[in-house]
């Protein structure tokens, strides 16, 4: 009997919608009686997979994941484009007063973005410019004494070329930091700096997608911040008039008043 209802209910699962088949795989396994473990030890029907063979694939392939871009960010080489990276930007905008101008294409931008952000919270005035909008009157937000930091995986992304030049007729001679996986690519030959991501394999299963190079881009993004906190003796005072709302700003403040 046992086994016949084990058999009622793979065929649901595989007959019914997606998320009622989740829903049976969420079963808690450490009900299930001594005879139905004996019936799932029984081949299964071609196509069919129990719930728990199904899970167990599952946590080992977010292993081979989380593995697989572990891997990559303990692979990035550190040479000494780093450190002339965090010497530009705080020449540019701590001596100069000028700010970091971040750019990137599709994820990359994303990555861009938040490097900017994150800076400018940390004490070093940063913006993100759009290379698309930038040929559209965003260009004018870079000034004389900026620094440009871009991402790009290829090395060789059209709208960043366009706009490395388009910045050049505005302005000559800003500072061009690039992150990419092409050191031979037009962007590398052009920069002051260039970081190099190793070129890790996207862990994307098609070998497409933006996922491991997205992870090392936002690694090497943090480890150029945390070098120039470092170099800037920035405390939990100022981060605290950067940051004054939610969770983070009661921590600054909190932690402020202990280094007093």
């Amino acid at each position: 009997i046992a086994c016949t209802v084990q058999i009622t209910i793979l065929f649901q699962i595989k007959s019914t919608s997606t998320v009622f088949s989740h829903r049976l795989q969420a079963y808690d396994y450490s009900t299930v009686t001594s005879e139905s473990k004996r019936c799932q030890a029984r081949p299964l029907p071609i196509g069919f997979m129990s719930p728990l063979s199904f899970a167990n694939q599952m946590k080992e392939q977010i292993r081979k994941v989380i593995a697989h871009e572990a891997a990559a960010v303990s692979d990035i080489p550190i040479e000494d484009d780093f450190i002339t990276a965090v010497a530009i930007i705080h020449k540019q905008v701590h001596e100069e007063k000028g700010k970091l101008v971040t750019s990137g294409m599709g994820k990359a931008g994303q990555i861009a973005a938040n490097i900017a952000t994150t800076f400018s919270s940390t004490g070093t005035p940063a913006v993100f410019l759009h290379p698309s909008e930038s040929q559209h009157g965003d260009l004018g937000i870079l000034q004389e004494h900026d620094a440009l930091l871009v991402l790009s995986n290829s090395g060789k992304t059209r709208e960043i070329i366009e706009l490395i030049e388009l910045a050049e007729n505005l302005h000559q001679g800003l500072p061009l930091i690039v992150i990419s996986s092409n050191p031979d690519g037009i962007l590398a030959k052009n920069a002051a700096a260039f970081i190099y991501t190793g070129n890790p394999k996207e862990v994307c299963p098609l070998g497409l997608s933006p996922t491991t190079s997205t992870t090392v881009m936002t690694v090497i993004g943090d480890a150029l911040l945390v070098s120039m906190m470092k170099k800037i003796g920035f405390n939990n005072e100022e981060y605290a008039k950067r940051h004054h709302g939610g969770y983070l700003g009661s921590k600054s403040r909190l932690q402020a008043e202990g280094e007093k």
